[in-house]
């Protein structure tokens, strides 16, 4: 299982026992998209070959303001 936790600069990741962060510009870089509009569903597919997707993507912009 992997389990993602957003702020304004970034993403921590935990991805199969491994702890690793990506940086704001890298996801922007990967999703060729701005950070706050770029979905969970989005990260997940970046640090997973092939994520097992459930439930309504959101937006990183909505997850960081109702935190």
């Amino acid at each position: 299982m992997t389990v993602l936790s957003f702020d304004e600069e970034g993403v921590d990741v935990v991805y199969e026992g491994t702890e690793f962060r990506l940086e704001k510009a890298l996801v922007e870089e990967a999703t060729e998209k701005s950070f706050p509009d770029v979905t969970d569903h989005e990260v997940l597919q970046v640090v997973e070959e092939d994520p097992s997707l459930s439930g309504e993507p959101r937006r990183i912009g909505d997850i960081v303001q109702s935190a």
